[in-house]
Order: C-alpha cells, then sequence, then structure tokens
C-alpha cells in the first residue's frame, strides 16, 4: 500500500510539474528546472498528499502544495550541489544541474524553483486567501533562515569550526536543514483543514530526523551506483555526524527508536495513518 502510495504521488506531483513548465518558455533554465525536479521518492510530496487525504482535503487542492514543497526541495539541492556549497557531480543519478549546463544556469534554475513554490502554494485552486497566506507563511519560515537555511549555514560554519559539533548541536542542525520542510509537508493537510496540528508535527518531527540518520548511514554504508549521489564525503571532512558520533549500532538504534516514536504519535488516526507509520519504516530502510 505504501510503495504504490508513494509512487502514486510522485507520479501526481511529476505530472503537475510538466503541466506548469510546459507553460513557460523554451529556455536553458526551465529546462534546468525540470531536471531537478526528475526522479527522487517524492516523500515530502507524498507527506502533503497523506496528510490532505486524513483531514479531507480533496487532491486537486493538495496537488498545488504537494508539487510546491518539491520545487523547494529541489532548489535546495540545486544550490547545494554547487561548488562553493557541497561540490557534487550527481544528483538521483544523473549529473547535477551545474555540471549538465553551467553554474549560472544552476543558481538561476534554483532561484525560479524557489519562486514557483510560492506561486503554486498561493494558486487559487488550493482554498481560500486565508488558507493560502497561512501555507505561504509557514513555508517561507521553514525555507528560511529559521529552517532549512539556519541549518544548512550551520552546516557551513561547522566545516570551520574547532571542535566537532556534539549530539545536541547536530540535531538541532538537522532538525531545522532536513526535517523543516518535512514538517511543513505533513501539517499541510491539517493546516489546510483547520484542523490541529500537533499530532503530525510530533510525528514528522521523529521522522525527519530519523531520515537524516538514515542519510547518515548510506554516507557510510552505501555505494554511489545505489544512492545516486557520492558517498563517503562527509567521513572525508571529518565531519560529526550521527554515525560518527553514535557508532552505526548506535545510530542506527536511534533511528529505529525515532521510528516508533513517529508511528506512536499517530495513534489518533487509528488505522487510516498505517500508509503514514509505513512510511516512517521506509525512511530507515531505503538503499537510496
Amino acid at each position: 500500500m505504501f510503495s504504490e502510495r508513494l509512487s502514486d504521488a510522485a507520479q501526481s506531483v511529476a505530472g503537475h510539474f510538466d503541466h506548469i513548465l510546459a507553460q513557460m518558455d523554451n529556455l536553458a533554465v526551465v529546462h534546468a528546472m525540470s531536471h531537478a525536479t526528475t526522479g527522487g521518492k517524492g516523500l515530502r510530496g507524498f507527506l502533503v498528499l497523506e496528510s490532505a487525504r486524513l483531514h479531507g482535503i480533496t487532491p486537486a487542492a493538495a496537488i498545488w502544495p504537494a508539487t510546491a514543497i518539491e520545487a523547494l526541495h529541489a532548489y535546495s539541492l540545486v544550490h547545494d550541489d554547487l561548488p562553493c556549497m557541497d561540490d557534487d557531480d550527481l544528483r538521483r543519478g544523473v549529473p547535477t544541474v551545474h555540471r549538465k549546463w553551467d553554474r549560472a544556469t544552476a543558481v538561476l534554475a534554483g532561484d525560479a524553483l524557489q519562486s514557483l513554490a510560492f506561486e503554486l502554494v498561493t494558486a487559487a485552486e488550493v482554498g481560500s486567501g486565508e488558507v493560502r497566506a497561512k501555507l505561504a507563511n509557514t513555508l517561507a519560515i521553514a525555507a528560511g533562515a529559521r529552517g532549512m537555511v539556519l541549518g544548512q549555514a550551520l552546516d557551513i560554519a561547522a566545516e570551520t569550526a574547532l571542535h566537532p559539533l556534539s549530539l545536541d548541536e547536530i540535531t538541532a542542525l538537522q532538525h531545522n536543514k532536513t526535517g523543516a520542510l518535512i514538517v511543513w509537508a505533513a501539517l499541510a493537510g491539517p493546516r489546510m483543514s483547520g484542523d490541529d496540528t500537533g499530532a503530525l508535527a510530533t510525528y514528522a518531527k521523529a521522522l525527519g530526523l530519523a531520515f537524516q540518520i538514515a542519510d547518515d548511514i548510506l554516507d557510510v554504508t552505501g555505494d554511489a551506483a545505489t544512492v545516486g549521489k557520492a558517498t563517503g564525503k562527509d567521513a572525508d571532512a571529518g565531519k560529526a555526524t550521527f554515525v560518527s558520533l553514535l557508532g552505526l549500532d548506535g545510530a542506527t538504534g536511534r533511528a529505529e527508536e525515532l521510528v516508533q516514536s513517529a508511528c506512536d504519535a499517530l495513534s489518533v488516526y487509528g488505522d487510516a495513518g498505517e500508509t503514514l507509520r509505513d512510511a516512517a519504516r521506509f525512511v530507515v530502510t531505503r538503499k537510496n
């Protein structure tokens, strides 16, 4: 059930991207945007669609914020891959945007994807003006210097710090860098319906941290062909990660504890929350 819903969500978002991008000019930057949003698991878009389903929001309304969060996530990856950031040649098993085109095109494609995210989340099809404003405001916070960008900035600062980050510092960093967009995606449904966000907030915070721990594990145990990007870079750079601080077994155990916490938080949804429970289990067993 989960794998089918994840695949269906990814296809729905991809189709919506095709529809939106087809309305733009035939320019390199638009092709680069399409390249950047092709492939991947589509977990964030899935979380929007699934949380919307749980709260009675139609797919026709939910597809807009689902596509928005994937656009914003793609922008962050395009910029992360640039030489001034992580300097990566591969993303999702294909050349990164700045390698396929050039650095200027990558910067502009990332900028355009970020702008597109807010265009999509404020589309009339999403709902009332109040709902659209709430989604846009919370997305701006999640993406900016109080969310994802804060985490990225702390990560960059850690590269030149005199001492490796502590476990608490790594946890706080990743709650922002990786977790902020995951939390926003999971809360889209109750925000659109005006329902309480507490259960899904608890779920998504645990899910986001488990996702990052799994990434740290894959950086050690995975290979580039399977993972779709370079591996071993954190260790080569001497960066503190959950694996370097807890060991491989300790990190695995911590991720499993977080998955259980995420699943427990969904008790208010009963059997209807089972697909989200499966999503939590998936993030720590994935191979890429």
